[in-house]
């Protein structure tokens, strides 16, 4: 059991890796995507509401599937799914097609998102001890190849369409052999009853904080871009550059949160993340030329990086059913997901696009106003044991 239970978490992160550079390789080409169609910020906007529409249709209803199925299953099916996706989305010859096709890529992410979650809380929990942030650090390291591959495609003149086809072929084989990895959760009709259950107010409120994360995350991976190529006059291979440089900021935050939870609580460091992501996030907005803002994006993924790990892990333990606590909250964050993008497109239409863009200062202090209302104790199940014998007590 002890190997099998490696092999399950190395397969949870290596799932995080392939979601970000499937999701990171679409975000960083979005430019690139304006100019093949011909399309304003508002459609753009439009385009971002559809997928994050798709996702957020499959992410509501997988409370009750979680349940049933579990996440092994979901992500044996969800994971090539994506991958097919990102491949329409890649081939789309037009804007009709291309909506079906980003429609059906956020539906299979939606339900990858949520199974990848639930079951990095289900390895988290045989082992005993935090490693949700070191899970989302795949996701860092999946976005930052995402957009060093990305650069590089444009730096040696390749279209979006074979840049994300590549991705999306690669991607799909690997999805299929990661189904081998995944941990088996409790019997389904034990939990399907726990799942029809009301939700505790705690995964409420951690689905709020995933809101306003989520929004700044969604608001950085589509607008960077465009606001540094069009508000900071940046050439594209470097506006390009401001999202994979947000994404090595988290990925060092993840590194090492599994550690600080230990030290600080998830209050004490969800308290210092809002306050630190208002202030960089200001600082991109006043920044002078392109170059302050990319190096400002560095110290925001600092800041909101370990935000979705800790509410995602704590809802995980909010009940005896982590799968569709993790599906509820899950839901809620990523409605934020969805909609920071859409308003960041039709407030910019109405204003500038760094004016719209101040909604991300706003969401820091949110993030660090609700984190106060969270317990101060970590809950048993992380801090009971030691590794080892979690392990141990595992097999």
């Amino acid at each position: 059991m002890t190997r099998e239970l490696r092999s399950a978490r190395y397969g949870a992160v290596l799932t995080f890796v392939l979601a970000g550079l499937m999701v990171g390789t679409m975000t960083v080409r979005i430019p690139a995507l304006t100019d093949k169609l011909g399309l304003s910020e508002a459609m753009v906007g439009t385009i971002l509401l559809v997928w994050g529409l798709g996702a957020l249709v499959t992410m509501q209803s997988m409370r009750r599937v979680m349940a049933r199925l579990g996440s092994r299953t979901l992500l044996r099916a969800g994971g090539p799914l994506t991958a097919l996706g990102l491949l329409g989305v890649a081939l789309a010859p037009d804007l009709p097609l291309l909506m079906v096709a980003v429609a059906l890529f956020g539906m299979a992410f939606g339900t990858v998102d949520v199974a990848m979650n639930a079951q990095g809380s289900a390895v988290e929990q045989a082992y005993g001890r935090p490693l949700m942030n070191g899970m989302h650090a795949g996701w860092c390291v999946g976005a930052i190849s995402a957009g060093g591959l990305g650069s590089l495609a444009i730096a040696v003149g390749l279209p979006f369409t074979a840049n994300v086809a590549l991705v999306a072929l690669v991607s799909l084989p690997v999805m299929v052999l990661l189904g081998r990895t995944y941990l088996q959760e409790r019997p389904a009709a034990e939990t399907a009853r726990k799942g029809r259950k009301r939700m505790p107010p705690i995964v409420y409120l951690l689905g709020t904080i995933m809101f306003f994360a989520f929004m700044v995350e969604g608001t950085v991976a589509d607008w960077n871009g465009l606001y540094m190529r069009d508000e900071l006059g940046a050439p594209e291979a470097v506006a390009a550059l401001g999202y994979p440089v947000f994404e090595v900021g988290m990925l060092i935050a993840r590194l090492t949160g599994d550690r600080l939870r230990v030290r600080f609580g998830v209050r004490g460091m969800l308290t210092v993340s809002g306050v630190a992501t208002a202030g960089f996030f200001a600082v991109v907005l006043l920044a002078p030329a392109a170059l302050v803002a990319v190096s400002a994006m560095f110290f925001v993924g600092l800041g909101v990086a370990t935000i979705s790990p800790l509410t995602l892990s704590l809802a995980g333990t909010a009940t005896d059913a982590p799968g569709p606590a993790i599906a509820q909250a899950g839901a809620m964050g990523y409605a934020g997901l969805l909609l920071g993008p859409v308003v960041i497109g039709f407030l910019s239409d109405a204003t500038s696009l760094r004016t719209a863009l101040g909604i991300g200062v706003v969401l820091g202090v949110l993030i660090a106003l609700a984190g106060r209302l969270l317990p101060r104790r970590e809950p048993a199940e992380l801090t009971s044991l030691p590794a080892r014998e979690a392990v141990e007590a595992a097999a």
